[in-house]
């Protein structure tokens, strides 16, 4: 009898062990402003990437509350200097960590820059359905009211939500929940960097409650055929803006450079004045996809509207801006160089 009750004790024991435990969140530490330092907490100027992920966790109170956490500096740059080699660790690592099963969630810490593309190149490379939250700052550490310890608390409590499964790759900022597909930098300076010009936040991270208000129907995730295991480069994709009067020399550029795809930022509906144009023609005819985004913030590129794409052998973005459009072509060449199946890639993801 004594046996039996031993026996049920302990079964009591560590169901209860168990239902208590912490969401396990990896943080991921890349370097950008919240980790910068600056000489005054009262002056903009700092430098990126100084502090090591141990000293961000380590100023945000009530971490441990939430999840258990653990950290690991994988690149320490301003984000500016983020390049695909950096990108292609940050999968590899993720596959990884969930791969042997070491977090629930993840957390990356990034600069502002560039963070918007990270998010989109893991959202289509990241072979797994946890959550994966990318969030920053825009004002370093040693600053006053510095952003970085509540952005961070809050995306450590989106990636260990039951919420935030299945979402795939997102971005936290302010308070609000971007998808990584998206996400947009809309301002230099202010604390509210983030939004998604086109359909706005999917939902927000408030007093330590996820509360989510839209869904992505784009594929992501495990549903992309851009599994890059084993690359470790991209084909090079050179991205070229358009102005009042714009000569061809950035197409022609890109053309001597035998560059694999090329992204026009382009008026308006992604349009080509003449003399671009005839560049695209010859970019084209030397076996380079060209893809027409605009460097208008929102709305979308459509096909065969004042552009005849069919006759120029062009394919158009969608609405991903020319720096997300530029991402999806570098994968996309991985696995096509058919024009109607990449084209399908901007339709879907």
């Amino acid at each position: 009898m004594k046996k039996v009750f031993f026996l049920l004790f302990l079964l009591i024991f560590s169901v209860s062990l168990f239902a208590q435990r912490l969401p396990r969140v990896r943080i991921l530490a890349t370097g950008g402003t919240i980790a910068g330092t600056g000489a005054s907490a009262d002056r903009a100027a700092y430098t990126a990437g100084e502090l090591p992920v141990k000293d961000l966790i380590a100023a945000v109170p009530g971490l441990d509350k939430v999840a258990e956490i653990t950290g690991e500096q994988v690149a320490n740059v301003g984000s500016q200097d983020m390049t695909v080699a950096i990108w292609i660790k940050l999968n590899k690592r993720i596959n990884e960590i969930f791969k042997n099963d070491e977090a629930d969630g993840i957390v990356i810490t990034h600069g502002t820059d560039t963070q918007e593309e990270t998010a989109y190149f893991l959202s289509l490379t990241v072979r797994y359905d946890k959550p994966v939250v990318l969030t920053g700052a825009m004002r370093p550490a040693t600053a006053i009211s510095a952003d970085g310890p509540k952005n961070l608390y809050d995306a450590v409590v989106l990636a260990a939500s039951k919420e935030a499964q299945g979402k795939g790759v997102m971005l936290e900022f302010s308070e609000s929940i971007f998808t990584g597909r998206d996400a947009v930098k809309i301002n230099t300076t202010h604390v509210e960097a983030f939004n998604s010009p086109n359909d706005g936040p999917i939902g927000q991270v408030y007093d330590g409650q996820v509360v989510f208000y839209k869904q992505l129907l784009r594929k992501e995730n495990k549903s992309t055929p851009f599994d890059i295991t084993g690359m470790t480069s991209l084909p090079e994709v050179a991205v070229v803006y358009l102005y009042a009067d714009a000569p061809a020399t950035g197409i022609n550029a890109a053309i001597a450079k035998n560059v694999k795809g090329l992204v026009t930022g382009g008026l308006g509906n992604g349009n080509l004045n003449k003399v671009n144009t005839t560049a695209v023609e010859a970019a084209v005819k030397r076996g380079i996809s060209v893809v027409r985004a605009s460097r208008v913030p929102s709305g979308r590129v459509v096909l065969h509207d004042e552009t005849d794409d069919a006759k120029l052998g062009t394919i158009v973005s969608d609405d991903l801006l020319p720096q997300k459009a530029r991402i999806l072509l570098m994968l996309g060449l991985t696995q096509t160089m058919d024009k109607a199946q990449l084209q399908q890639y901007f339709f879907e993801y």
